[in-house]
């Protein structure tokens, strides 16, 4: 089943009080970052070293990765877009991607090996809130959720105005546009497949332990979310209309 060690969910899993965001396109909330761990020790006597050593290696990228740039990402995402700040992301998301097919080799076809690693978690705004447990799909769960708000940071860096070449109002770009509403889309999806795949792989004591930004609720809204700014945008584009009701009609 996993254990759990979950802090402060023992008091009733607080909200936190959001700070000052500052000038903001898309709702981002605070991401959720990996906390090191040594798969040696777990898995040492599980599976080959050089799969030991690639997922240490892939995970490590990320641990150091988000603690060094998620605080540079959130400045950027409350200041002003900057290209650094877009390829922060893009490097940072390009991880989460190599990393998680290797990661569902531990839960694949129910091995045992999901239960030998205990995974934690903190919320990047709020260092007391962490939660560990010793189930591979609430890795799966925890790196689902954080690509999916790079991606809705990454649209955030897009949608806020920048000064025209022309010296007139700063405006978003129909390029800009177009580009979130692809981002959109794929949040939307990892938050899909986060609500239909993964949260029913959990017990549901471990699921009601989950920190609040991983709840069922709040996936389904973070999607919804998704889907209606890309409605919001894309509906401005012709080309776009049909894909959106495709969209909107496989919504349960």
């Amino acid at each position: 089943m996993g254990c759990l060690v979950s802090t402060p969910a023992d008091s009733g899993g607080n909200r936190r009080r959001p700070g000052n965001i500052g000038e903001v396109s898309v709702f981002v909330p605070g991401f959720r970052i990996p906390k090191p761990l040594d798969f040696s020790q777990s898995l040492g006597d599980h599976l080959p070293k050089s799969l030991v050593e690639r997922l240490s290696a892939l995970r490590t990228r990320i641990v150091v990765m988000a603690g060094h740039e998620a605080p540079t990402i959130t400045r950027t995402r409350r200041k002003t877009a900057t290209q650094h700040g877009g390829s922060t992301l893009a490097d940072l998301i390009q991880a989460l991607e190599d990393y998680l097919p290797v990661l569902l080799g531990l839960v694949k076809d129910g091995s045992q090996l999901q239960h030998m690693v205990q995974f934690v978690w903190v919320n990047q705004e709020d260092d007391a809130e962490e939660t560990a447990m010793s189930n591979a799909w609430y890795e799966v769960l925890s790196v689902l959720h954080l690509m999916a708000m790079l991606l809705f940071s990454q649209a955030n860096l897009l949608l806020l105005p920048r000064t025209s070449s022309d010296g007139y109002q700063p405006k978003v770009s129909e390029e800009s546009r177009r580009a979130s509403i692809d981002i959109f889309l794929k949040a939307a999806g990892y938050l899909d497949c986060a609500v239909k795949h993964v949260l029913p792989q959990l017990s549901s004591e471990l699921r009601r332990s989950l920190p609040v930004d991983l709840a069922e609720g709040v996936l389904r809204a973070l999607c919804l979310q998704a889907l209606g700014q890309r409605i919001g945008f894309g509906s401005q584009y012709q080309w776009a209309v049909m894909a959106i009701q495709r969209d909107v009609a496989c919504l349960p």
